[in-house]
């Protein structure tokens, strides 16, 4: 009865691999890289290596990838060698071994072309209805990545529950223009308005995604902060963003005011989690109404877990010009 976590090294590996360690759940974590976390290194793209890993495994949390920081850096063959090959490695192994449950950590950016509406219009309001259109490499292996997951539960039984999750990352904003305009933690209290998670809510939607998917079968979900926004605010967002969270939250200017923040003066799309807080029964803690409340009593909005990971990179050197190298 042992749950598998690929990319133990990775933040979300490392904060699952902490959390059921603390829980004393048998757990074995797998990566590329070595860690305190990690029991097996090796390459989920190498096959005889996975299918070793499947010895009394039960239950999967597949969070190993090829993030998008690594698109300036990396090929479009080992964003498929890793992102769709490694899954389809893992895959044949999880039915192969009877494995109950299978988790795959996808990525809002799946949506990609998507997230950016034309001058003038409404943000855009995402839910799971909303047709993926991929932008690069990376959304577009996840996608291809998500694809195979369906294809496994429809045509072998596998129980897959894919989540796409938002933003979780503590590292500085890969955007210059964002970098240079707000601090990481205002920018990142921001963002739990409509396109961030902290990593312990991240966490227990995969916990409790491995629990339900064998009731589920197969489905996708959003996994983000739950956000205060309406539908009708979509409009109000793509002119004054400001403006509307000030009238949701009267105390927030004085709040942002003491620390030297500033909103965002635009929201161009809001992630809803609703599909996944009904269907999973999970209760994100982190939200913007907790950022608030942590900025009155003078704590650190951050959960437990997101401080202990803490920040990770995606390169093994630093770059001069940000957290790591963009795509031009």
């Amino acid at each position: 009865m042992t749950l598998l976590v690929t990319g133990s090294s990775g933040h979300l590996g490392e904060a699952v691999l902490r959390t059921l360690g603390s829980r004393g759940t048998p757990v074995r974590g797998l990566d590329l890289k070595p860690s305190p976390f990690t029991d097996a290194v090796g390459s989920i793209v190498d096959p005889g290596f996975v299918r070793a890993q499947m010895q009394g495994v039960t239950a999967i949390i597949h969070a190993a990838t090829l993030h998008k920081p690594h698109v300036a850096t990396h090929s479009k063959q080992a964003f498929v060698d890793t992102n769709v090959t490694g899954t389809l490695n893992l895959l044949e192994a999880a039915v192969a071994a009877g494995v109950k449950s299978f988790v795959f950590t996808s990525t809002t950016s799946a949506f990609g072309s998507q997230l950016r509406p034309g001058a003038g219009q409404a943000a855009v309001w995402v839910t799971e209805d909303l047709p993926p259109i991929p932008k690069n490499i990376y959304g577009s292996t996840k996608l291809m990545a998500e694809n195979l997951c369906e294809l496994f539960f429809r045509e072998r039984g596998l129980p897959v529950v894919v989540l796409r999750t938002s933003r979780f990352f503590p590292e500085d904003d890969d955007d210059p223009a964002m970098r240079a305009a707000y601090a990481a933690e205002n920018a990142q209290a921001n963002e739990l308005l409509h396109r961030r998670l902290d990593i312990a809510d991240a966490v227990s939607a995969h916990l409790l995604a491995a629990a339900g998917a064998p009731e589920i079968g197969f489905d996708r979900y959003i996994v983000s902060a739950t956000t205060p926004f309406e539908p009708h605010h979509l409009a109000a967002l793509a002119r004054d963003a400001a403006g509307v969270v000030r009238e949701l939250y009267p105390a927030c200017a004085e709040l942002y005011a003491v620390r030297g923040w500033q909103l965002f003066p635009k929201i161009d799309r809001v992630y809803v989690n609703d599909r996944a807080r009904r269907e999973l029964g999970w209760h994100p803690e982190f939200d913007f109404a907790h950022v608030l409340s942590s900025l009155r009593a003078g704590s650190d909005f951050r959960s437990t877990l997101a401080r202990e990971v803490g920040a990770k990179g995606y390169h093994d050197t630093l770059v001069d010009d940000g957290p790591y190298p963009v795509a031009k």
